[in-house]
């Protein structure tokens, strides 16, 4: 078998970045933050370079798809980490974290996430999750004085060893069942033991779904979006389920039709589970990140219901949403990330009171960043939301397209609540930041651009899935 190892120049580089981030940060201890934030930069953008390049060759020796569909979503990885590192920068310096541990935990994980997403083989799937739940584990509990942060990165540890241990068994017993550790031979072979087939399927996607916070399995998600760190947040909401989802779509599409007969009903109860928890939990909560982390558990309904429709084409629709998504959600905890200058995060919905008024960049983004996750025009949320409900009601799922538009209703009251605030209150506590950073205002151009560009303009991003899908499944 002949290795092109150019076809994995971006998770080489990433991986590098972060190994000399960590010996700088352990030789060089007169190093500045600045200069390792240069280097994780650096890295970044090469990596992103680095997609470009490669050979036609599909798979990695038959572990890692390194083609079309591999390498969109190793750009969407790099785009998100880049864009968390510009949002991160000052904040971090300011709270005494934006050092060689931040930096290189974050390129390790964005690691991690392409493994996931591209995996064949479910060693290297496993691989990717843990190096990327092992890196978001010091990320979030990365404030060692805070005790909010401590208790989320606890509270994510104990979930994720959980998850691990579902996945795990659930590879396990589907190796047993079919002999085969390559995911797409596995997912579609033929087998006599249903039922042990069925169990094996059902244990994987529990331990997704603890990862990409279905109902039930969700609860963690509020208590670690408030805990962490904005701009960890913001990567964990992400870049962790983006890999994740992405994953589940290669699962769905190499599934046999027997099995997966079985699980849709599994699969819809599930989706519409997680709609109508996470908008009615949503219309409750008093501080933004609750309110963001309810609302990205609602947007995970969203492409769970797109996801039955995988069978019927509807994958084009599921991965732009998911680009779209990375982003909307990226500049909505951005936007936190830049108005927390103290030691907490600005989160209680009171203190965002004329934020709109008094500081117009950060109050623009956060409400064009809410109208994009309430699916309204003419932002990217808007296309995406619009193509996974056409998909869905292509594949005849009538009902739970009807109830998902229901909660999409649902869901325009407490975004427009967060809008209110913005603009049609009076300050009542002013927020002292000292202005936006340089790298602030970069990320800030970037996702005004792309979330404004996947709105207005959206068919080049769907052609280049639909060129690139035939090649990929």
């Amino acid at each position: 078998m002949e290795f092109h190892w150019i076809d994995l120049f971006p998770q080489i580089l990433l991986t590098a970045g972060g190994f000399l981030i960590f010996c700088v940060g352990a030789f060089w201890k007169t190093r500045s933050s600045q200069f390792l934030f240069g280097m994780a930069i650096v890295a970044v953008l090469v990596a992103g370079i680095g997609t470009t390049l490669g050979s036609k060759a599909p798979q990695f020796a038959g572990m890692l798809e390194v083609g079309g569909y591999g390498r969109l979503f190793t750009l969407l990885f790099i785009l998100i980490t880049l864009i968390t590192i510009l949002f991160a920068h000052h904040y971090g310096r300011g709270r005494g974290f934006a050092g060689d541990e931040f930096y290189g935990l974050i390129l390790f994980a964005a690691v991690g996430m392409t493994l996931v997403a591209g995996a064949v083989h479910w060693l290297v799937f496993f691989l990717g999750f843990e190096i990327l739940s092992l890196s978001l584990y010091v990320l979030i509990a990365i404030r060692k004085g805070d005790p909010l942060s401590n208790e989320a990165g606890l509270k994510y540890f104990i979930m994720g060893a959980v998850s691990s241990a579902f996945l795990l068994f659930g590879i396990g017993v589907l190796y047993a069942a079919t002999g085969k550790l390559n995911i797409g031979e596995s997912l579609a072979a033929t087998t006599e033991d249903i039922p042990m087939m069925l169990l094996s399927l059902s244990l994987i996607l529990v331990g997704i779904g603890f990862k990409i916070s279905l109902v039930p399995f969700h609860l963690w998600t509020p208590d670690v979006y408030q805990g962490a760190p904005a701009p960890v947040t913001a990567f964990l909401t992400t870049g962790s389920k983006v890999a994740l989802f992405a994953a589940l779509l290669r699962f769905s599409s190499y599934l046999a039709n027997e099995p997966l007969s079985y699980l849709t009903p599994v699969v819809w109860t599930l989706a519409v589970a997680t709609m109508v928890v996470g908008n009615i939990s949503a219309l409750v909560q008093t501080h933004l990140k609750r309110l963001l982390a309810y609302s990205s558990i609602a947007q995970m309904g969203y492409l769970l219901m797109a996801l039955l429709s995988v069978k019927q084409n509807g994958t084009p629709a599921i991965m732009f949403y998911l680009v779209v998504y990375a982003f909307m959600d990226l500049g909505a905890f951005g936007t936190v990330t830049m108005l927390s200058e103290g030691r907490s995060d600005l989160d209680a919905l009171e203190d965002y009171r004329g934020i709109g008024h008094s500081h117009p960049w950060q109050g623009a983004l956060l409400a064009f960043c809410i109208f994009s996750l309430a699916g309204l025009p003419p932002t990217g949320g808007f296309i995406g939301k619009f193509a996974v409900f056409q998909a869905t009601l292509q594949a005849r799922f009538i009902t739970i397209a009807i109830i998902g538009i229901l909660t999409v209703i649902i869901s325009i009251y407490f975004y427009l609540k967060v809008i209110v605030f913005l603009y049609m209150h009076p300050v009542e506590k002013k927020v002292d930041i000292s202005g936006m950073a340089a790298s602030d205002r970069i990320g800030v151009f970037l996702i005004f651009l792309l979330i404004l560009g996947l709105g207005l303009v959206p068919s080049p991003l769907f052609s280049l899935i639909a060129r690139i899908l035939p090649l990929s499944f």
